[in-house]
């Protein structure tokens, strides 16, 4: 009864604030006591589009220029309602599934939480706080990829320091797949919350996709102030506070009534009869938080808990809004024998202090042979050097989109001589640190320098790749812009186990030259090649990576002009031939028609591309006949 009388006088309070006596009294005595203009009305909502991009994992585009970057999502929108593949759009690196696939693809962590599909983010920053009432995504080709919408609490144009940051959920789902690519507004159901906001996160997922999902724009709508039902909080009941009977408890393991009426406990119940080793086997499969949770029930469960056996991965990554120092604390014993570590987009906003993170990694960082670290812009060289000194057997480091790190900081890795896999992408390394890397990391097997814009002299780079990690797998060399052919030459010839080569959106490689046959005679064991956007491949390149790449899946060569290539579809695409392996090829940039297969078949004078995603043997292929103005080109 309480209940109900309390939401009628509330919903008489929100009638009256509708009239605007009560809400013009409210705005009208906040305007006075701050000395500033009069507030918006309450029932006035607010429509603005983002002010400033802040933070994101990865993109497309070069970090030279605005085509493909996400950078593009600020402002109103540049191509909605128009659809199609557009070089004003925000898209990022990576879709579908064979990313995943390649062999420099770090292995899945254990304990992941079902519901995390989040794979790239990006942050974006408007002019006023409001209190959310919607949010809109213009979602201009290939829509279907954003999987959460969060929002926080910071105002990041404030020049106070972040404190007491919050993050709150607004809406959440799985990644689909859209029937169609076209342009759609994408505006779902959110949660409200208690605070306002004028910076939201778009967290997306590209696995399911077809290809780049490319965004034009985002809309925060909202009110300047709260509206009186959100003052009013639902009563909650805790199930927590519920108490068992005492029937409930007996087959809990609790106490139960013997025939004499007196009550017996049994202790642990059937877990005392478990082995210690298939208690341990049940508790992998719970997630971190779960486990935590069942670590406060009692003594027994609580050891188990516990044990260093169950931390020896640990992915931080779906929990990256909830970390600080104490929860670096709080694990720090139960990580003693910890393995591989998840760090990925944690501890910024001051999240994370010197101390905290030292403590941490020097408790646990003994036996810790991987650690992620993308987009973790709490780093600086002080933990970069902690690393190195606290982790001496560490093979594994990804420090993807630390685009904050100072360039002097990364010669700290060189000291991490048993490194195996390194990703740089997106960072301000420069060639000292590099070649300084290679000179003692003798045992890189895949490498990324992808999108590393202060390296001056790529063609020095592969030499000495060449030179030291003559075991290399996997060189990632997007977007870098100096590689000329006598480096790629070099490359090939020195490192010839490589299994993938990126060299999308290297402009100074001429196929005239030769490279590209050199490198097909070179890396017979070649699995994956990208050549996009080097409109100077030309078919006998094409020929002579059939003839000599029996292992070639994935072929990236969208964008070249000259690239027309018309062979028997007989003797290239039967499951014998070099480009269609057993299994599941995919050839990127590939178009069958009729008996003869088109690679890379684009008209120069409308630049009109016909392309294929997708090429399996014995299957129908269906190919896309777009008409778009490049600009800096296609994107993949």
């Amino acid at each position: 009864m309480l209940t109900l009388l309390s939401m009628f006088y509330y919903i008489c309070l929100r009638r009256r604030s509708r009239s605007g006596t009560r809400g013009e009294a409210l705005n009208s005595r906040r305007a006075v006591e701050s000395g500033q203009r009069a507030v918006l009305p309450v029932s006035v909502e607010v429509e603005q589009y983002a002010k400033e991009v802040l933070d994101f994992s990865s993109h497309y585009g070069s970090e030279n220029s605005m085509s493909y970057t996400m950078w593009n999502l600020a402002g109103v929108p540049n191509v909605y309602p128009s659809s199609g593949d557009f070089t004003q759009t925000a898209v990022f690196r990576t879709y579908g599934k064979w990313w995943e696939q390649c062999a420099s693809a770090p292995l899945p962590f254990r304990r992941t939480p079902e519901g995390f599909y989040s794979q790239d983010y990006i942050e974006l920053g408007f002019e006023e706080p409001v209190y959310p009432t919607a949010v809109e995504v213009f979602e201009t080709y290939y829509p279907g990829a954003i999987v959460q919408i969060l929002a926080c609490s910071h105002n990041p144009f404030s020049q106070n320091p972040a404190t007491d940051v919050r993050w709150e959920v607004l809406w959440s789902g799985e990644p689909t797949k859209v029937l169609t690519p076209h342009a759609r507004q994408f505006s779902p159901k959110i949660k409200h919350i208690n605070f306002p906001t004028n910076l939201l996160r778009l967290e997306v997922n590209s696995s399911l996709l077809d290809y780049y999902t490319e965004l034009d724009a985002v809309i925060l709508r909202g009110v300047k102030e709260r509206t009186m039902l959100a003052l009013y909080k639902i009563p909650h009941i805790d199930i927590s506070d519920l108490s068992d009977s005492e029937e409930e408890l007996g087959d809990a393991g609790g106490p139960f009534m013997q025939g004499d009426g007196k009550p017996q406990r049994t202790g642990n119940g059937y877990f005392d009869k478990l082995p210690y080793e298939l208690i341990q086997l049940i508790l992998s499969h719970l997630t971190l938080p779960d486990l935590c949770r069942l670590a406060q029930t009692c003594k027994l469960l609580h050891q188990h808990c516990c044990d260093p056996l169950q931390y020896t991965q640990l992915s931080l990554q779906p929990y990256w809004s909830r970390l600080n120092d104490a929860s670096l604390g709080h694990l720090q014993s139960r990580c003693a024998l910890l393995q591989r570590l998840n760090m990925s987009w944690t501890g910024n906003r001051g999240a994370f202090t010197l101390t905290g993170f030292s403590s941490f990694l020097k408790a646990c960082g003994q036996s810790l042979v991987c650690l992620e670290l993308s987009c973790c812009h709490f780093l600086n060289e002080a933990r970069l050097e902690v690393i190195s000194q606290a982790c001496p057997d560490l093979q594994e480091l990804n420090l993807s989109s630390c685009d904050r790190l100072h360039p002097q900081a990364f010669t700290h890795i060189s000291k991490l001589t048993h490194l195996r896999r390194l990703v740089l992408y997106r960072t301000k390394i420069e060639q000292t640190a590099i070649l300084s890397i290679l000179t003692f990391c003798v045992e890189l097997r895949h490498l990324n320098l992808g999108s590393c814009v202060r390296i001056d002299d790529y063609d020095v780079v592969a030499s000495m790749l060449a030179t030291r990690c003559r075991s290399l797998r996997s060189v990632d060399l997007w977007r870098c812009r100096n590689l000329t052919d006598r480096g790629l030459n070099e490359l090939v010839s020195g490192c010839r186990m490589l299994e993938e080569l990126d060299l999308g959106w290297c402009p100074t490689l001429q196929s005239s030259t030769g490279c590209f046959q050199q490198l097909a005679r070179s890396l017979p064991r070649l699995r994956k090649l990208f050549l996009t956007a080097n409109r100077t491949v030309c078919d006998s390149d094409i020929e002579e990576l059939t003839a000599w790449c029996p292992s070639l899946q994935h072929l990236d060569i969208l964008g070249g002009s000259q690239a027309l290539c018309q062979v028997d579809a007989e003797a290239h695409l039967d499951p014998s031939s070099p480009l269609a392996p057993i299994g599941s090829p995919m050839l990127m940039d590939v178009v069958v028609k009729g008996n003869a297969v088109e690679i890379g078949c684009t008209q120069t004078s409308t630049y009109t591309t016909l392309y294929a995603r997708e090429v399996r043997v014995g299957a129908p292929v269906e190919a896309d006949n777009r008409s778009e103005a490049w600009g800096d080109g296609a994107p993949g």
